[in-house]
């Protein structure tokens, strides 16, 4: 299965089936209306069966109707447990309450500050204090585009949960964007350099001046 989420798309031959949440193939089929003497009516339903659990989804001019789901992509691996359940809440909440998925994903934030060794009291202070550790500024404004929605700290003109609930959605990208940068690269870095032989270990400590 693919690390990046596909969800489900209308017509896609594969995608994260809304059941089983396993990336297989998708078989579709267009739902008919029997009218009797084998006169037949195209409905605008249609179905599309999972290759791996083999339930079926059902569809309605092209929006997925049933099992709902929430379009979102899962959390990272590597987002600490804590974090991971108010993922996943704000996941299920979604599809009805893109606002409320959105609280919930500030709070995630929040938890996941501590996880990088900040105060996560006060949004804008961890950043504030990361931005002073090294932080890219790519995260910065990851970081800062949670806060300012989290707070609904908007004007007219500007975001509103209201009338763009995608950017509801796109939290979910950044909380994962975050953890990607945050916590899965340094660690796959250090994982790597750990199994550099001793000796040039030992070179490196010396030309960095380590004893």
């Amino acid at each position: 299965m693919p690390d990046k989420y596909f969800p489900p798309k209308f017509k896609e031959n594969q995608f994260h089936c809304p059941h089983c949440q396993v990336y297989a193939h998708q078989t579709w089929f267009s739902r008919v209306l029997g009218m009797g003497q084998g006169v037949n009516t195209e409905t605008p339903f249609s179905t599309s069966q999972c290759a791996h659990c083999g339930e079926v989804a059902l569809w309605l001019e092209g929006r997925l109707l049933w099992p709902q789901e929430s379009l979102v992509a899962m959390p990272s691996p590597d987002l600490p447990d804590d974090c991971k359940a108010d993922y996943l809440e704000a996941r299920s909440v979604y599809p009805y309450s893109p606002r409320a998925s959105a609280a919930l994903l500030r709070l995630c934030i929040q938890k996941l500050m501590l996880d990088l060794g900040e105060k996560g009291k006060d949004l804008n202070e961890d950043i504030g204090s990361l931005v002073k550790k090294g932080l890219s500024p790519l995260v910065q404004q990851a970081l800062d585009v949670c806060r300012v929605v989290g707070n609904n700290a908007v004007h007219p003109g500007e975001i509103n949960l209201e009338d763009t609930p995608d950017i509801a959605s796109s939290l979910f990208e950044i909380v994962n964007f975050i953890t990607e940068d945050r916590i899965t690269r340094p660690r796959q870095i250090q994982t790597l350099y750990s199994r550099l032989p001793e000796g040039a270990l030992k070179a490196i400590e010396k030309r960095n001046g380590k004893t």
